[in-house]
């Protein structure tokens, strides 16, 4: 009967201990979760706070062909707290949050989860919470490719037969033009901004390493 019952505790122990470690690894996989969650949704925001950015630019081949760069460093707009209210919803803690300053148009997102470890059986367990940290970025899917400057013969000229000037309507408003992938292209017009693509389909957005 001794025998019976040390065997019977020591298997509950283990058990107690393998719920212990089952209970962290599921904290670390929430809060990883929410991190990646809150990551996403901070540069996903950044991105779509560049286009008041992007459509007061239209005119401006300068800024289309930073904009389009790989080291654009994003908007001047710090997007976090779209990444708090994603790790509150995710049952988290928002730690930190940044740009990354490192060349790259994206944030990293440091949490912890709202929940600590139940119990105390392993010591130091009880009430420790997960931490994770994430990075998500923006890049462009499409080149800018300015359009050609107008050389003075090419200028239109006036008609010898009349004195009227040529319409400066009838000249091409354009700065260039955006060649995205999948073969689509966006001639920029600053008539007509409703030819402008989706944000989503100018930048994507995609977890990276830290």
């Amino acid at each position: 009967m001794p025998l019976y019952i040390a065997a019977v505790a020591g298997l509950l122990f283990l058990a107690l201990v393998f719920f212990t470690f089952g209970e962290a690894d599921i904290q670390r996989s929430g809060a990883q979760s929410a991190a990646d969650a809150a990551a996403l949704a901070a540069a996903k925001e950044s991105r779509s706070s560049l286009e008041p950015d992007l459509m007061a630019h239209l005119t401006d081949p300068d800024y289309f062909e930073s904009v389009f760069e790989p080291s654009y460093p994003g908007g001047p707009v710090n997007t976090c707290w779209k990444a708090s209210t994603f790790a509150a919803l995710n049952k988290a803690s928002l730690v930190s949050c940044r740009p990354l300053g490192d060349g790259r148009w994206g944030y990293k997102v440091r949490l912890k989860s709202a929940k600590g470890v139940s119990t105390d059986i392993v010591p130091g367990t009880e009430g420790k919470k997960a931490e994770a940290v994430a990075v998500a970025v923006v890049e462009p899917r499409c080149s800018f490719t300015p359009a050609p400057e107008a050389s003075p013969e090419a200028s239109p000229e006036p008609s010898p037969d009349t004195d009227e000037d040529p319409d400066p309507e009838a000249t091409d408003a354009s700065v260039g033009k955006v060649s995205c992938d999948g073969g689509e292209e966006w001639v920029v017009d600053p008539e007509d901004v409703a030819l402008m693509p989706d944000m989503a389909d100018l930048f994507s957005v995609h977890l990276a390493e830290n």
